[in-house]
């Protein structure tokens, strides 16, 4: 769907750009676009002089149960001359729990305050560059962190209406106050109330709970390596992704008072996220994908496709969720982990936000939504686009593993296979290990082989991979993993940087003043020579055979069928490389290890890959037609070092 096939809402900039409100619009600009209808904002007001205050904002809500409705701390940015003329002001927002603990973006940059308490230094470029711009740049203190009341909630109805709250307020329909304490009032006449939340990782899930909410007022979101369901963080059809749960996350946010008064909130999260993998009703409270026809919101994703801290799996759910209810959208796909696109795209990135803020909050025909749906990057620092994304033509195919002349090593193909492979968990091993040896049988995993294409292949969405295994054991955990078997130079996403190189340098993004500095300091790409590129992974407990919400012990010897979501993807296949799918036990760095280590032997009859391919079977049948069936040993380790320690939301290259 093209990007301007949009949901429709109560204002759009088709409303907006009508000759009764382009006089008022071309008045936020200089004289000298004055006469015509403005296509972008220019930076016409003085930051140093701009407006810095600090509201508290009224949840509703008493989370941490002391008797009064929670507050949190709202720090506004805007520019001070459209407020002495009369004229309203669009904002722009970021709503997050790292402002005082742990800092935002590459520079783990943190508020700072005067001596009146008004915000001095607002992380991030947003403010330096948008308020001379005609913007006001909001940044919110959830619930529990920095300076606000209240506990956090992990991605539930408290960290969610913290922000929801702040653009019930910027509308009206929410009480400000001007302390976090007293009774002053304190009210947004300075905004027409058009907002957009911007914010990676759990930032930008914070806009994408929000976006579900369905507030009038929200007029974009971009979410950046954000989550769409918590579930997903934590879990895979219940296998634990991480060692720890929400309420380790709660912990590292909270500021200091509030986790002396939130424990009841603390315990919530352990007994209602057990590391079974079970679902619970927790879980059902952060799911944002089943709210997506709520959305009003035009939506611009950015990912990193090796991002494996928020796993991709998150974009591709959320992204079909709301296409599936006409949500107007657009997307940026990196080879990075999880970066911000102003650390592996800068110029290009501000350039394109700018672009998407001026047509979705101040309405201007400037022609974003008639570009491209999709941005891909396809080697460091070369991009391409898609009209639309999936593209045009993108089917899904069922592959078919078949056994080979050796154990362990077969094929991949169009046509159904009967035989078994068997494998016995090893949890020291990872998916580098296995695709390291695709070729070689090794104990630990099965891997299953196309020929060498004659014509590029491209995988674009999702995958799911249906496995039939009998396992030994009660317990059984499962990997599948779809690898690129063939040189390549990628971005180094398991190095430290994921992906970038932090430089020395710095570039400046609009003016600055003594307590806040609008230059950064440069990034370059940080590569890897490869001899193969995992594509796309997906686990699963074997346990969860029956249901996606509750585990069971299995009986050894019986067969399962269980299928597991892959994560989404864009990536080409080159002629003269090879399409595998792996599938194996527990990946020592992607997935907690189960209490035993079963042998497990797969049906191949009724094991199968479903691969979303532009082109479909056609493709697939042409790329692998007449081809060398020739093996080609791995001579390199995929990505030089395993996957970087675990981290929380945001951690890392905020």
């Amino acid at each position: 769907m093209p990007i301007r096939a949009r949901r429709a809402r109560p204002t759009t900039w088709r409303s907006l750009a009508t000759a009764a409100t382009a006089a008022l619009l071309a008045a936020l600009v200089s004289p000298a676009v004055a006469h015509s209808a403005p296509r972008e904002s220019t930076p016409v007001y003085s930051y140093e002089n701009a407006i810095r205050e600090s509201v508290w904002v009224d949840t509703g809500l008493d989370g941490d149960a002391d008797g009064r409705t929670d507050r949190v701390a709202v720090d506004i940015v805007r520019p001070r001359e459209p407020a002495q003329r009369g004229r309203k002001v669009p904002v722009i927002m970021d709503a997050s729990p790292y402002y005082s603990c742990c800092g935002r973006g590459n520079e783990s940059q943190k508020k700072t305050y005067d001596a009146n308490g008004d915000v001095v230094q607002m992380p991030l470029f947003y403010d330096n560059y948008f308020v001379p711009r005609g913007y006001a740049f909001v940044g919110v203190d959830l619930a529990g962190t920095n300076r606000s009341d209240g506990c956090v909630d992990v991605g539930g109805r408290s960290d969610v209406q913290s922000a929801k709250a702040v653009v019930d307020w910027l509308n009206g329909r929410a009480k400000g106050y001007t302390s976090r304490t007293g009774a002053d009032r304190a009210r947004a006449g300075w905004t027409n109330g058009r907002t957009g939340m911007i914010g990676k990782s759990y930032d930008g899930t914070i806009a994408n709970g929000v976006a579900a909410t369905g507030v009038e007022g929200l007029e974009t979101i971009v979410p950046i390596a954000a989550i769409s369901s918590w579930y997903d963080y934590y879990f895979a059809e219940g296998a634990p992704l991480y060692d720890s749960g929400p309420e380790w996350l709660s912990d590292y946010v909270e500021s200091p008072d509030a986790r002396a008064r939130c424990a009841a909130v603390q315990q919530k999260l352990v007994d209602q996220a057990p590391r079974t993998g079970d679902w619970t009703r927790l879980w059902t409270e952060r799911d944002y994908v089943r709210h997506a026809d709520r959305v009003k919101a035009s939506v611009f994703v950015v990912h990193g496709m090796q991002d494996l801290n928020v796993r991709t799996k998150h974009f591709g759910q959320w992204w079909s969720a709301l296409a599936a209810h006409g949500v107007e959208r657009k997307i940026w796909l990196s080879q990075t982990g999880h970066v911000d696109p102003f650390d592996f795209r800068r110029g290009a990135w501000v350039d394109t936000l700018h672009r998407w803020f001026d047509h979705e909050l101040l309405g201007y025909d400037n022609g974003v939504d008639d570009e491209p749906m999709a941005d891909i990057e396809r080697h460091p620092d070369t991009w391409t686009t898609s009209r639309v994304w999936p593209p045009r033509g993108t089917d899904t195919v069922r592959l078919h593993p078949g056994k080979g002349t050796r154990a362990g090593v077969g094929t991949l193909g169009l046509k159904t296979r009967s035989g078994a492979e068997t494998f016995t968990d090893d949890p020291r091993l990872s998916e580098t290990d296995w695709a390291a040896h695709i070729d070689a049988p090794t104990p630990e995993k099965a891997g299953f082989v196309t020929p060498e294409l004659t014509r590029d292949l491209r995988l674009s969405g999702s995958s799911e991979v249906t496995v039939t295994a009998t396992p030994t054991t009660s317990t059984a955990h499962l990997s599948a993993v779809l690898v690129d078997l063939g040189p390549d130079t990628i971005r180094d996403y398991a190095a430290s940087g994921e992906g970038i190189t932090t430089l020395t340098d710095r570039t400046c993004w609009g003016p600055s003043t003594a307590g806040d500095s609008s230059c950064f300091k440069k990034t370059a790409a940080k590569n890897a020579d490869v001899d193969y590129t995992v594509v796309s992974r997906g686990w699963a407990d074997l346990g969860n055979h029956a249901s996606a919400t509750k585990g069971v012990p299995l009986t050894p010897g019986r067969a399962y069928t269980i299928t597991l979501d892959l994560a989404a993807t864009d990536h080409v296949v080159p002629k003269g490389h090879r399409l595998a799918l792996i599938v194996a036990g527990t990946d020592k760095d992607l997935i907690d290890p189960p209490s035993s280590t079963p042998t497990l032997t797969i049906d191949l009859a009724r094991t199968s890959a479903r691969v979303p391919l532009v082109g479909g079977t056609g493709a697939f049948a042409a790329a692998t037609a007449h081809s060398s069936a020739v093996r080609h040993p791995s001579v390199l380790d995929g990505v030089r070092d395993p996957v970087a320690p675990r981290r929380v939301p945001g951690a890392g290259t905020r």
